[in-house]
């Protein structure tokens, strides 16, 4: 464990990486399971399910380096669960994050 104990291995870190292998796992199962076709939205090129999961994986790391650089990490709010916890504004960058994964997968 000394090997990686440099990066910062806490809870929203596992979950991040948990969540994106399971993205990956269900895309790869959509993928076998239902075959796409390349269909061409509001960019004007053929994309497919996984086209558009790259731009929305791309847009989210956009979105939270601004947010980051812009609005900073502050808490907004202190849950009342054990020490307290808190709620970032990086849960407002994140929550961006989906409604613009929702808007690219309907529309692009």
């Amino acid at each position: 464990m000394d090997s990686i104990a440099w990066m910062a291995w806490t809870l929203p870190t596992a979950i991040f990486f948990v969540l994106l292998a399971s993205t990956l796992g269900v895309m790869t199962w959509l993928a076998a399971a239902y075959p796409e076709a390349e269909r061409i939205g509001v960019l004007s090129i053929p994309t497919t399910r996984g086209d558009r999961l790259f731009i929305s994986l791309v847009l989210a790391a956009v979105i939270h380096l601004v947010w980051i650089g812009v609005v900073g990490t502050g808490p907004i709010a202190t849950l009342p669960i054990g020490e307290g916890f808190e709620i970032t504004s990086l849960w407002l960058a994140t929550l961006i994050s989906l409604v613009s994964a929702v808007v690219i997968f309907r529309t692009v």
